[in-house]
């Protein structure tokens, strides 16, 4: 399990070493600047909260609570750093998904071999 572990680790090194990564961390730091959207990500938090409430005091929330969701959530999606961080982000989950698949073809390359390796 150590060599798993250590092979895992240098993975892991690999991919931070990535333009994906970087990209991804550059947006993150970029956001978490941008004092816009960290206002309406406050006010959004605070508004599902007042949902979470209500729906767990069996209540309904009113029409004006959904549409200050609704425009909180368009204004955060509309931010041009925002955007940048969930293209990044998509960018960034295709490398991993590319991993993951090839990680599968590895598991099922290893299962049928009848060869041992270190």
């Amino acid at each position: 399990m150590d060599r798993i572990s250590e092979m895992a680790k240098d993975l892991g090194r690999v991919l931070g070493q990535t333009e994906e990564y970087r990209s991804l961390k550059q947006a993150i730091s970029i956001v978490d600047e941008d004092k816009e959207v960290t206002e309406v990500r406050t006010e959004l938090e605070g508004i599902e909260l007042q949902i979470k409430d209500l729906i767990n005091n069996g209540e309904e929330p009113d029409e004006s609570v959904k549409q200050r969701y609704e425009e909180s959530l368009s204004r955060l999606q509309t931010s041009t750093s925002y955007q940048r961080l969930v293209a990044a982000q998509a960018n960034f989950d295709k490398v991993l998904v590319k991993v993951n698949q090839t990680i599968q073809t590895g598991i099922a390359e290893g299962a049928e071999s009848r060869i041992i390796r270190p």
